[in-house]
């Protein structure tokens, strides 16, 4: 055998050979005519979990796997060696190896002197390790190394090809855009490794939720991407979104510290939303900003509204920045009423912005405005400084009651904040409360023990507000020192109704409160019913519309009078699903014919509606929302102009305290119905545009199916 110098013996030729082989830097081996092996060098076979001798007659190829689709590679070694073909560094998979091992082997066939075919003579070397380094890399390339999920370049790249096969198909697929909320304070508070601990827990609990229904990456940072292939029904979308939010809001447990944060989803749907990667991603971003922007916490879906709105809140804060300076802040009081005695027995404080230009603004939407601009420490400021003022000039001795922020109260200077304004006011601290939400406890460090007591020590009254919406726990009411914890509404909305367990686990909060000394208070009263349930269940005092609005001071002044103020509870004397009164334009479609009619409340079950004259009773219509969303309806009630109408399917929150239907109309049924769509590309877009109004939607039995036809439109 030839080695490359004709001076060397056969004998030496074998010694090096061996030499080699013993090495292990590398192997042989060669088979007979048929395939199976005649030679192997030992060490391999040993890898290959036998003996050389027990190796020697099997056929080379069972000595592999066989290759997976992606090993293009390895396919064709079936038919190399059935081809007699030679070959150099294929990629195969070790057969009965303990651990997983990757070969590189080379043949070529041999002959006799005659042209006989006598078997392959090959080499091999081991590749497993510069295999795992590549696998490391590319894994490294798709993949967040932290979290393990997805990264954004794999997310897009299986979007964009599950999108452009769905528009094909016609399917419809959701993205959600999920951004933490309060991350950074965890961050800056406990550090960037305990950040990352935390990151891996969301990771957990974020596949844990979504499970197989979609699928989950991390974009980077604190944001991710949920994609949820063939899906459309934003009341399926609504609730795994509020699942999602409540799972990420509960506590977490890193390094030996107790963490809170929450979570803040934006939802968009292809194609009605978008069709591209792109596009949806930008979609559902507008839908994150709206949700973040009112309130965080909470999930909106995307509407084309929402560009306007985003420039809207830009210029809110803009002026949001010199409304103390202009005057324009105000400060409203909503009495907390004993409910045994009907006297009043303290006032909160809320916040109201009265635009120069816009009249007053929500709270729910300048607040979180604030919070992101950084200007809520100088609100809350502005906020405690004006409620004592306020309350020091008051008849009697009763109480005001200060909404914190948690980053005021994690703030070192906040009982500097406290003293002056008490100092400056000459209010007496016992009647100054501070009510804080439970994230404060967000990191439960020594920071925030120092600040319990320093408030404490000013002898101040502290109530735990929004008690149970998510970051609930008893070890902190422990040593925590509250006063009174207040009982968010949601526990009171349908706890009179059959079957609700809300009532029971108000009797546990007040029990609760009761052992530890601290007076309970009820939020978000307003009917009798509501009213009789909780006084039954000893909640000691009430805060709602059953009692009173929000007054200005001067009216609390004026009611207060002699320093007593009792009031009758009033209202309802049940609740009923909760109305949105509205003056909105919609289009009503009945049999041939389209209308236009306004709006004037709506609920999930059904809506108040003008425009139509001595409509009878029962009579089935559909009502066109608009963006694809059609919902059927009944009239129950009818008088002159105006028609009481029930839905066939309820409508669905839309994250935003706004109300929407849970499917829509597909964009392409729209198209081909003879309607312009502006997602869809030129190939679905009827070249002969079709009024909306000159459309009919006749008597159907589910909103979904329906074949448009032109109709004389009225």
């Amino acid at each position: 055998m030839p080695i490359g110098s004709s001076n060397i013996k056969p004998s030496e030729a074998l010694l090096l050979l061996q030499n080699y082989e013993e090495s292990r830097q590398g192997w042989f081996w060669s088979t007979d005519p048929s395939g199976n092996l005649t030679y192997i060098s030992e060490f391999i076979a040993e890898v290959l979990s036998g003996k050389a001798t027990q190796l020697l007659g099997k056929p080379v190829g069972s000595l592999f796997l066989k290759p997976a689709e992606s090993e293009a590679g390895s396919r064709t070694l079936p038919f190399i060696l059935t081809k007699k073909l030679q070959f150099n560094s294929l990629e195969v998979q070790a057969a009965d190896s303990a651990e997983e091992c990757w070969l590189s082997i080379s043949g070529r066939p041999y002959h006799d002197k005659s042209g006989n075919f006598l078997g392959f003579l090959g080499s091999g070397h081991d590749v497993t390790a510069q295999r795992r380094t590549t696998l490391d890399t590319s894994r490294l390339a798709m993949f967040d190394s932290l979290t393990g999920l997805p990264n954004r370049a794999n997310m897009a790249k299986k979007l964009e090809s599950t999108l452009a096969a769905y528009q094909l198909q016609k399917r419809a697929c959701a993205v959600m855009l999920v951004d933490l909320d309060r991350f950074k304070q965890i961050n800056d508070t406990l550090g960037h490794p305990a950040g990352d601990i935390l990151l891996k827990q969301v990771a957990e609990r974020l596949l844990k939720v979504v499970d197989q229904s979609g699928e989950v990456c991390r974009l980077g940072g604190d944001e991710f991407q949920i994609m949820l292939p063939d899906c459309d029904d934003r009341g399926t979308l609504g609730d795994l979104a509020s699942k999602i939010i409540s799972s990420l809001s509960q506590p977490y447990s890193v390094a030996g510290n107790r963490c809170i944060i929450g979570a803040s989803i934006g939802v968009a749907i292809s194609p009605f939303d978008g069709l591209c990667s792109d596009d949806i991603v930008k979609s559902a971003d507008l839908a994150l900003y709206e949700a973040k922007g009112n309130g965080r916490g909470r999930f909106r879906f995307y509407s084309q509204e929402l560009q306007q709105s985003a420039e809207d809140r830009r210029l809110l804060e803009e002026d949001l920045r010199d409304a103390i300076a202009n005057g324009e802040m105000e400060l409203a009081y909503q009495p907390v009423v004993n409910a045994k005695t009907n006297i009043v027995e303290g006032f909160e404080a809320l916040m109201r912005w009265n635009h120069s230009e816009r009249g007053m603004i929500s709270p729910a939407l300048f607040i979180p405005i604030a919070e992101d601009a950084n200007l809520i420490w100088e609100l809350g400021e502005w906020a405690i400084h004006q409620a004592c003022a306020d309350a020091v000039k008051w008849p009697g001795k009763v109480r005001v009651a200060v909404n914190v922020s948690p980053s005021q109260f994690a703030n070192d200077l906040f009982p500097t904040v406290i003293d002056a304004a008490l100092s400056a006011s000459g209010l007496a601290a016992e009647r100054l409360e501070l009510e804080l939400t439970e994230g404060v406890f967000m990191a439960e460090t020594n920071e925030t023990n120092a600040m319990f007591n320093a408030l404490k020590g000013r002898k101040v009254r502290l109530a735990l507000d929004d008690f149970g919406t998510g970051y609930s726990s008893l070890s902190y009411l422990k040593t925590a020192p509250f006063d009174k914890i207040k009982i968010d509404q949601n526990f009171v909305r349908g706890a009179t109704e059959p079957g609700s367990r809300n009532g029971a686990i108000i009797a546990a909060i007040v029990a609760l409160a009761e052992a530890l000394g601290m007076e309970t208070t009820a939020e978000g009263i307003e009917t009798l019913d509501e009213f009789e349930l909780i006084t039954k269940l000893n909640v000691s005092h009430v805060q709602g519309f059953v009692y009173s609005k929000a007054v200005s001071n001067e009216t609390l002044v004026e009611n207060l009078d002699g320093g007593h103020w009792t009031i009758e509870p009033t209202g309802p004397a049940h609740h009923r699903n909760e109305r949105l009164s509205m003056y909105r334009k919609v289009r009503l479609i009945h049999e041939n014919h389209a209308y236009s009619i306004v709006i004037r409340n709506l609920s999930v079950t059904g809506a108040l509606v003008e425009g139509l004259f001595n409509v009878p009773i029962g009579t089935k219509f559909v009502i066109d929302f608009g963006e694809g969303q059609l919902a059927l309806a009944t009239v129950y009630r009818s008088s002159g102009n105006q028609q009481g109408i029930k839905f066939e399917t309820r409508l669905v929150s839309d994250g935003n305290g706004a109300l929407c239907t849970s499917r829509r109309v597909s964009p392409y049924l729209i198209a081909e119905a003879g309607l312009e769509v502006p997602n869809l590309p030129a190939g679905y877009v009827p070249t002969t545009k079709i009024d909306r109004d000159s459309l009919s939607l006749p008597a159907f039995s589910t909103v979904a199916d329906w074949t448009a036809t032109r109709v004389k439109p009225k």
